[in-house]
This record gives structure tokens, C-alpha cells and sequence, in this order.
């Protein structure tokens, strides 16, 4: 009996099971996408600017995703492709994961998320497309360094900037390189900025007067002696070492009246500082006359036109044809020309070329703030810079503008822009405020409120101190406490930053360099100014073409 309960269960089973060749119906793995994501809780974009150091990173997907796949699919990833730790927590069955960094992110840093295709569903289906999500950290608000005094820091500013033109100085000629990478290339009109910044380094104590006086020995020397001119007037660049030039541009082989004017300006300053009876003193003075009275101010006129022209050149004469007209960094070029005692030039090519009749007026108001003169908002600050680093603009007047209302609200246009902020640039605020002609990621341009690519420049707000000294005041504290661990360096601040695409130059430029000093000089002391408005030949030059005021 037991033997027959047996077989019949043998036989039960056997007909229980399916046919050995009969197949399994298999799965097909579907493939999916993201459906969300979210940085703190903040949705819908793939930037995210002022990311904490700690993000909490949501990822939505359609399916349940196979952990396995995880690590090998998605990076954490720095600007220079540095893979990044980070943990994941999963919910809603492994469709949504939450990716925070291992150890906090880097202040003022660009990151990126890159969710690749290698991530798979437990299904086993694939993401369809990658998704990259950039993170850009916010600023660390603590203090980079001890807090000292308003007075202390200005002192340490302009010393440290002076540096550039000092200890970086082009060892045969004494003139300033063009920027801290140019070798043997030398600045015409940076070195005039230099030069001009001497005797602030003198006064301040960062020199001795014996030891300034060797320098402009040399530098005077080299001009006179050596350096390459054309009826007088400097090209743009210089081989600090031959004198010969280098060419600026294609056709730019030649004169540069305009950078000449910058250089002539600051060598009337230091001949009005360097005024000792003794023998040294005097011949330098009587040099930079010389290396003066032999530019051909009027011969740039070209035919004696109503204009003067900016460039020359001894290959393609005068095929660049740019007239000098206003209104931008250019007014000092006029008024050498008229104080020139040697090559001068009439009142009507001040009125007909730069001003042009007048319609370089513009009489606009912007952010409240009436503008004199210019274009739309003022312009790059350096408009408001480079004349007036010797021109006193306090109570000058003429029969355009009042020029200090217009160096003034040009100032405070660029800062109310700023603060504005109407692109909604990055970092962009009442302390961190500032545009005008400086590097940019890639290149250069003349930032200003009609060109404005999210950079800041420090020279801009530092060099408008004269003008706008709490604004300028406020910007150097942020730039020095709150971003010095970024942009403080060897030669003072670096060229400029931008703190939407963290990016911060490692370039100094002695243009933007040599208007920090100087100006924080003309708002403490008025130094520059005062040697400056001292020439005699540039008070009767002023007065040729018709300005007044309390200072000529």
C-alpha cells in the first residue's frame, strides 16, 4: 500500500512540471531620464549660484535606480576635472537620491554634478540622456585678515600696488612693464602713472627721496636717450632693454599721442616734486623739458585740421585716422598740447576736435544723477581716471561742464548701476561695485553699464576714491577683508574678478595699478594733484582754453 501511495505521487509531480524545452518569458529593461532635481530645496535650473559649502543635491528619477550603478555614473566634480567624494542616501524606492558632498565645497568655487548614461534602473534599463548641474559656492563672509584702520589700510594699499612699478620695474629702463607677464615689453602711459606714484612713495615713506631720484634718473635718461619717438611723441610699447617699439596693433608701429600725453603728464609731475637747486635735481628737470618741448603737439593735426590725431606711424602715416575726440580718458592730451611752448596748439582745435562744438555734452540724468559729458551712463571709469590723475577737477570749469560734477556722477552712475544690479550679475552690491577697462576670462574689454560682462575691477572703485570716498571706501574693505584670500597678492589686487563664474585674474596691469596709488593720494593729500597744477605751462595752457577755477 505504501508502495502504490508513492507512485502515485511520482506521477503527480512529474505531470505538475512544464515541458523542459518551453521558454521563460523574458524582461526588457526600459530606459529613463530624470525627471527632477534640486539644490537646497531650489528647483528648475542647471546653474546654481550661492551654493552653500554643504549642498543637499535631490535627484527624481522615473525608475528605481540599481545602487551598483551609482558611483561609476555620477561625479562630483571641481573646475579643473578633480573628482570630488560624496555620499548618497536613497528614498521613494530608490527613484530619488540624495548626493551631499563627503567634506564641504571650496568658498567661491565652480563645481559640477554629471549625472552620466553608465547609471542604471534595477531593471536594467539605461538614463537616456546626461544632465550636468553646475554648482557655484558663495563667498566665505569671514575676514581674510585683521581689521586695522581705514588709514592703515589705504597706506598698506598704495604700498603694496606700488610695488608693481618699484621691485617689478623693467631693470634697464626703470619704466613699468605692461602687465606682470610682458618681459621686456614696457608701458608708455602706465609708466607715466608710475612715475606719477613716486613721489606718494616718498612722502608715505615706502622710499627715499635719494633712492626715487636714481630711478628717474634712469627712467628719464632712457627716455630721453634712447627710446625710439616720432616727431617727438612715444609709441604705445617699448623694448624696456633697446628702446625700440614694440608695435601695439598692425599699423599701431609708431606714435601714440595719446599714451604720450599720459607719460609727458607724469614727468611734469615728478619735475615739479624733484625742485632741489643742487645739480642732480636740476639737470633732471632740465632733461624732462627737453624729452617735453620735443613733442610736435601741432603736428599732429595732420594738415593742420581742427583735430588731433592719436596715432602715427612711419610705414602706414596716418592710415589708423583716429581723431582725438571727447568725451572719454583724452583731456589731458589737449591740454599739453596747449601748454606746450613749442608746439602748441590754437583754442579752436580744443573746441572743434575734442569737444566737437559741444555735442560731446550729454546733460542726462541716470539713477537721479546728472551727467555732463559722455556717453550712456557714464562710460568705463576710467574716463574719469587717467586725465584727472593730475588735472584737480575741484571747481574746474569750462565752457562744457563742471568738471567736477562730471568726474563725480560718472562715479556714482558706475556704483548705483552696481548696486542696481539690473543683469543680476553675481556678487554685484553696494560694497562690490566697479566697472571699467580691465582682463575678463579670455580677454579684455572696457566694462562699463553698456558693457557689462559681470566683471568687477577693483582699480575702478579704488581710483574713484577723490570722488566717491565712502562708496570707494566700502569696495576696499570688501575687496581686502572679504575676498583678499582671492584677490590680495604680491602687487596689491589682482586685475579683476567675477564672482558669478568664479574667476579671478592672476594679471596686474600698470594701468589699472598706477591709478589706485595716485588717487588714494589725491583723496588723502592731494599730492599729484598739487605738482601737477603747479606746472606753469599747464596753468597757462588750462587758461588758453578757457577753464577756471581755484586751482589755475
Amino acid at each position: 500500500m505504501r508502495k502504490l501511495s508513492w507512485i502515485f505521487l511520482l506521477l503527480l509531480t512529474a505531470c505538475s512540471k512544464k515541458p523542459a524545452d518551453q521558454p521563460s518569458t523574458p524582461v526588457t529593461p526600459v530606459n529613463f531620464s530624470i525627471q527632477s532635481w534640486s539644490v537646497d530645496g531650489s528647483t528648475g535650473v542647471t546653474s546654481y549660484v550661492h551654493v552653500k559649502p554643504n549642498p543637499v543635491i535631490r535627484l527624481g528619477f522615473q525608475a528605481p535606480i540599481n545602487r551598483t550603478t551609482v558611483n561609476g555614473a555620477i561625479k562630483l566634480n571641481t573646475a579643473s576635472a578633480v573628482t570630488v567624494p560624496y555620499s548618497v542616501d536613497y528614498a521613494s524606492g530608490d527613484s530619488v537620491l540624495i548626493v551631499q558632498p563627503s567634506a564641504a565645497l571650496d568658498f567661491l568655487s565652480r563645481y559640477s554634478l554629471v549625472i552620466g548614461t553608465g547609471l542604471q534602473s534595477k531593471s536594467g534599463g539605461r538614463l537616456t540622456s546626461p544632465t550636468t548641474i553646475n554648482l557655484y559656492t558663495q563667498i566665505d563672509s569671514t575676514d581674510k585678515f585683521a581689521r586695522i584702520t581705514d588709514d592703515a589700510l589705504l597706506t598698506l594699499v598704495q604700498r603694496q600696488t606700488f610695488r608693481y612699478f618699484w621691485d617689478f620695474a623693467h631693470p634697464v629702463s626703470g619704466l613699468a612693464r605692461e602687465r606682470n607677464t610682458s618681459g621686456d615689453v614696457v608701458t608708455t602711459g602706465g609708466s607715466g602713472f608710475g612715475i606719477m606714484a613716486i613721489p606718494a612713495a616718498v612722502e608715505r615713506g615706502f622710499i627715499t627721496r635719494a633712492q626715487a631720484l636714481t630711478r628717474m634718473q634712469t627712467v628719464v635718461g632712457f627716455l630721453k636717450n634712447t627710446a625710439q619717438k616720432f616727431h617727438g611723441a612715444f609709441p604705445h610699447w617699448l623694448n624696456g632693454t633697446t628702446g625700440v617699439v614694440v608695435p601695439f596693433s598692425a599699423k599701431d608701429n609708431g606714435a601714440d599721442l595719446v599714451e604720450t600725453s599720459f607719460l609727458m603728464m607724469g614727468l611734469i609731475t615728478a619735475r615739479q616734486y624733484f625742485n632741489d637747486a643742487g645739480t642732480a635735481e636740476t639737470n633732471l628737470r632740465n632733461d624732462i623739458n627737453t624729452i617735453y618741448n620735443a613733442v610736435e603737439w601741432s603736428w599732429f593735426r595732420k594738415n593742420n585740421e581742427q583735430v588731433l590725431y592719436w596715432h602715427w606711424s612711419p610705414n602706414f602715416a596716418w592710415d589708423m585716422n583716429l581723431p582725438i575726440r571727447g568725451w572719454n580718458e583724452c583731456l589731458i592730451t589737449y591740454v599739453l598740447a596747449a601748454s606746450s611752448t613749442t608746439f602748441t596748439i590754437p583754442k579752436t582745435v580744443y573746441d572743434q576736435g575734442w569737444a566737437k562744438d559741444g555735442t560731446m555734452r550729454n546733460g542726462n540724468p541716470y539713477y537721479n544723477i546728472t551727467l555732463p559729458l559722455g556717453p550712456n551712463l557714464g562710460g568705463p571709469l576710467f574716463f574719469s581716471h587717467y586725465s584727472f590723475l593730475g588735472i584737480n577737477p575741484t571747481g574746474l570749469v569750462d565752457a562744457y561742464a563742471n568738471y567736477q560734477d562730471q568726474v563725480v556722477n560718472h562715479s556714482r552712475i558706475n556704483f548705483e548701476y552696481c548696486k542696481a544690479n539690473p543683469r543680476s550679475q553675481v556678487g554685484y552690491s553696494d560694497q562690490c561695485w566697479g566697472l571699467t577697462a580691465s582682463d575678463i576670462p579670455g580677454g579684455y574689454t572696457a566694462s562699463s553699464p553698456t558693457n557689462d560682462v559681470g566683471v568687477i575691477a577693483p582699480t575702478a572703485a579704488l581710483s574713484s576714491m577723490p570722488f566717491t570716498p565712502n562708496a570707494s571706501m566700502a569696495a576696499l574693505r570688501f575687496f581686502y577683508y572679504k575676498l583678499g584670500d582671492k584677490i590680495w597678492k604680491d602687487y596689491g589686487f589682482v586685475d579683476a574678478f567675477h564672482l558669478g563664474n568664479p574667476w579671478f585674474a592672476d594679471s596686474f596691469l600698470a594701468i589699472d595699478q598706477g591709478p589706485i596709488v595716485v588717487m588714494i593720494e589725491n583723496h588723502r593729500s592731494q599730492l599729484i594733484w598739487n605738482l601737477f597744477m603747479s606746472a606753469p605751462e599747464v596753468k597757462a595752457g588750462m587758461r588758453k582754453l578757457g577753464f577756471t577755477g581755484p586751482n589755475l
